[in-house]
């Protein structure tokens, strides 16, 4: 899912901006960096003022995202030439004020300012993802080199020995249903030719940012993003392994059960069963998530005796009754209902007339009410869900309103996927029995089906979101070489996740690059963040409310006193330390993965018996 212009930089990315930042916002703040420059204090006596330097950048602020949040409302929903121009243009100039504020604030590394304005002064720092070196040549070559990167994976395609062309979703789509073997390995193969052109540009793209980064403080790219997190950043990286290293256990064996099931599928000749998955055979282009080989690996008997979509076409929902129910689940925890313009502004089907971006995204258009939801519906279960996810990015935008511009945006980068994440949660059999969608509620037997599709995605997708940015900080510090780039990324591969590449990979082959997030330059520790806290604060959403039976079957729905801890969080934005808003949640400043251990205990227990005997590990 996708959130849509909360605050710095958010517009950057989907307006088409040669500028490179990023797509989303990082809002956290760490200790001073590093380093500072050289000739600060010789700049300091003819600064000005900071406090009147930043009420004049939230000025300026607020113009450039309602402005541009607009003209990129109007691009993605009428797609024209000209509607892309007007959104290029406001996303440069929005990315070019984007950069003269970072500079700007770094300024004032050396002075005495309050505790709100260091944060605010930080927040503008760190919303540059891809901070230019202070030389206008450098500066264009490396916009250049991000928009050439953008490009290359945008057009991305394969072309086969018979000459027919393949795009990535017609590729993904062979690797998400197809059974062949030699088919799953041309799909994922194909597609990996497209980021080898990638390597040179993205090593150079790595000395400019670097130079970059230093030039506002830091000693690396890795360290700058590392620091968005209100902790210094060398003990980032360390709490994201601590959390990995509670849910491993889960992981692991959630991945013998699905690698003897493939094993038995495809022959243990292709899958061996003592070591890693080969890559093509789970699902997914990148075998980040596994929901696509369910059939494969799902429990026997594991029919709920539901199925949402069909109770949707039997009650004659339509997509707009399917947003009203989900308003309804946010008015019975205490919020206020959907302002009318939501209603009249959003896109919910899709025109007839013209073409449009499906995504499904939230939007905030005027930094306090004009909140949205872009989607072409589709009358599914999963959309439903969707649509719950959806709301919750937009119940948190309303909730934040009131808090400076610089301050409008999740405590951490990983707390808004996470809300709408926890509000999914919510979507349990109990509370479709409660809204009249099913009549019963299927006994606990039938849990460990929905449990194993839940697992095949949000499981399995865990390691998958941690080593992404283990590899570039690696690469950004230096510690992995160009020469090592590849090797390195499926030695980290094999290490965290247990898969493998089907075939030899070159050294001189550029696999990261056939992830969107490396060429787009998007940071990735967000969404690891946002798997662990969902069900973080859905237990202590569901422990507020009451609830005493299995953590899975909770849902928060109709509970006034969730729905208060809930806004107590989201009121905040990120104007607070995440720890702060952690801890009115939970209880601790200090995130704790085992709420997914409780959460999936039931499908743990089952897993563990049908992996007697097997060879786990790899």
């Amino acid at each position: 899912m996708k959130l849509i212009k909360s605050s710095l930089a958010i517009v950057i990315a989907s307006a088409l901006a040669t500028t490179a930042c990023s797509d989303d916002t990082n809002k956290a703040v760490s200790k001073a960096p590093m380093a500072a420059k050289a000739d600060q204090s010789s700049q300091a006596d003819t600064l000005q003022p900071v406090a009147e330097f930043l009420v004049e950048t939230e000025q300026e602020m607020t113009r450039l995202i309602n402005e541009s949040s607009k003209i990129e409302w109007v691009y993605q929903n009428f797609i024209t030439e000209d509607t892309a121009a007007l959104a290029a243009s406001a996303g440069k100039e929005y990315s070019e004020a984007g950069v003269r504020f970072a500079l700007q604030a770094a300024k004032y590394d050396g002075q005495q300012v309050s505790a709100e304005q260091r944060r605010k002064l930080d927040i503008l720092k760190q919303a540059l993802v891809l901070p230019a070196p202070q030389d206008s040549k450098k500066s264009a070559e490396l916009a250049k080199i991000a928009s050439d990167l953008g490009g290359m994976y945008g057009k991305g395609s394969y072309t086969n020995e018979a000459g027919e062309t393949f795009n990535l979703g017609q590729l993904s789509k062979v690797l998400a249903e197809s059974r062949d073997y030699d088919a799953l390995l041309e799909a994922w193969r194909g597609w990996r030719t497209v980021s080898q052109e990638m390597k040179p540009l993205f090593e150079r793209e790595v000395e400019l940012a670097n130079e970059g980064a230093q030039g506002l403080g830091y000693s690396d790219l890795g360290a700058m993003w590392r620091s968005n997190y209100d902790m210094p950043a060398e003990e980032f990286g360390q709490e994201l392994d601590r959390l990995w290293g509670q849910v491993k256990p889960l992981y692991d064996a959630l991945h013998c059960h699905v690698r003897a099931k493939l094993g038995e599928h495809y022959g243990e000749d292709k899958v061996p069963q003592d070591g890693p998955i080969p890559a093509h055979l789970l699902g997914n282009m990148w075998a980040q998530s596994w929901g696509n080989v369910y059939d494969l690996v799902a429990p026997e008997n594991a029919d709920p005796g539901y199925d949402v979509t069909q109770q949707l076409l039997k009650h004659n929902y339509s997509e707009l009754d399917m947003v009203k129910g989900a308003e309804n689940f946010f008015t019975s925890l205490g919020f206020a209902p959907l302002p009318d313009t939501f209603w009249q502004r959003s896109l919910f089907t899709k025109p007839q007339d013209r073409d449009v971006v499906c995504h499904a995204s939230a939007w905030n258009l005027d930094s306090q009410d004009d909140i949205r939801i872009k989607m072409c519906i589709q009358k599914t279960g999963e959309e439903f869900s969707t649509i719950h996810h959806e709301l919750g990015h937009n119940v948190y935008q309303r909730a934040y309103k009131d808090q400076s511009v610089l301050f409008q945006n999740s405590a951490n980068d990983g707390f808004h996927e996470a809300i709408g994440d926890t509000i999914a949660l919510s979507v349990t059999p109990a509370y479709l029995k409660e809204i009249g969608l099913i009549d019963t509620v299927p006994d606990a037997s039938k849990d460990i089906g929905l449990l194993m599709k839940m697992a095949l995605e949000k499981v399995a997708f865990i390691p998958f979101g941690l080593l992404v940015d283990q590899w570039r900080w690696k690469v950004f510090n230096g510690e992995i070489t160009a020469e090592n780039y590849n090797t390195a990324w499926w030695q980290l591969r094999q290490q965290y996740q247990g898969v493998g590449a089907p075939i030899a990979r070159a050294a001189d082959d550029f696999d990261p690059g056939a992830k969107y997030h490396v060429p787009g330059n998007v940071p990735y520790s967000r969404y690891f963040l946002a798997h662990i806290l969902q069900f973080e604060f859905h237990k202590a959403l569901c422990e507020v409310a009451g609830y005493e039976g299995p953590i899975n079957r909770c849902s928060i729905y109709n509970n006034k006193e969730a729905g208060a801890k809930l806004n107590q969080v989201l009121e905040m934005g990120s104007s607070q330390p995440w720890q702060q808003a952690h801890k009115i949640l939970t209880g601790s400043e200090q995130m704790d993965a085992s709420a997914i251990l409780d959460y999936f205990a039931p499908l743990k227990a089952w897993l563990d018996q049908q992996n007697q005997g097997r060879q786990c590990g790899f």
